[in-house]
């Protein structure tokens, strides 16, 4: 039997330049198999102040935050929880009648699949980008001991600033920055106007032992492509959706759902892109 929205149906939602459908089909499928009352809807916005009032007049329970929003939302939430304010991004927003918590699920997303792919701390890493996304992968390696690596980011502000912080390098360009671990943090390869740009040339993917890009849609950019054909270790943007999202998940609606329930509402988000 099909579950019916009521008006005491409790509303959750995400907001990003370029919504896909994981986070709306990964939701949605634990909400119908744990009969939860609750609905998942992907949103854009051009007017990013507007949307968070609405979520908060609205009682929207849930927000997740994906780019280009995770810093500048942070003026307008009410309280930053200790994995945002450690590293000023935010990813999920939750509503607790109208007093808005930000909480950043990406940093133990990213922290626990380097750990699952016993990705050594020895290696030298390069990572692209200095928005929020950066920051939590960042934030993550340091934390677990990685202690020689390059910021790669064209805004050279935001870039040096985001090296300075952890003591690491900064760099504009990628092209000279040979290293281990290459991690794209950037929209390059994501669905949209940049699909087809390789994050990272070809001599730098074949001089790399392990290749981790971020971008969840779609599951296999032109980065992981390649690096698949390298036979590199490869980490997928998707892999940290669907971590980060169980977490998101269980701080929207109290419930955690069990490993294979988990693994099921991966896959099945995963099939549409």
């Amino acid at each position: 039997m099909t579950r019916q929205i009521t008006k005491d149906t409790i509303l959750c939602m995400s907001l990003a330049s370029r919504p896909g459908n994981f986070g709306t089909r990964f939701h949605n499928f634990l909400y119908e198999a744990l009969d939860l009352d609750y609905l998942y809807k992907a949103f854009t916005t051009d007017n990013l102040a507007a949307a968070i009032a609405g979520v908060r007049a609205l009682r929207v329970r849930g927000c997740a935050i994906s780019m280009p929003f995770k810093e500048d939302v942070i003026a307008l939430v009410d309280e930053m929880m200790p994995s945002a304010a450690q590293i000023q991004s935010v990813n999920t927003i939750v509503n607790d009648n109208g007093y808005l918590k930000a909480y950043n699920t990406d940093y133990l997303a990213i922290e626990t699949l380097l750990k699952d792919y016993q990705v050594s701390n020895q290696l030298t890493f390069a990572l692209q980008g200095s928005g929020g996304m950066a920051k939590a992968v960042a934030g993550a390696l340091h934390h677990l001991g990685f202690r020689q690596g390059v910021i790669v980011a064209r805004n050279e502000q935001a870039g040096r600033k985001l090296a300075q912080l952890y003591d690491y390098q900064w760099a504009a360009s990628a092209d000279d920055c040979a290293a281990d671990l290459l991690v794209n943090a950037t929209p390059l390869g994501m669905t949209g106007a940049d699909a087809q740009v390789l994050a990272f040339s070809e001599a730098r993917v074949d001089s790399a032992q392990v290749i981790f890009d971020v971008v969840a849609s779609p599951s296999k950019t032109p980065l992981i492509e390649l690096a698949k054909q390298r036979n590199k270790t490869i980490i997928t943007g998707s892999e940290v959706f669907a971590l980060q999202a169980v977490e998101q998940f269980a701080l929207y609606t109290g419930v955690r759902p069990e490993l294979n329930l988990f693994e099921q509402a991966a896959r099945y988000a995963r099939a549409a892109q």
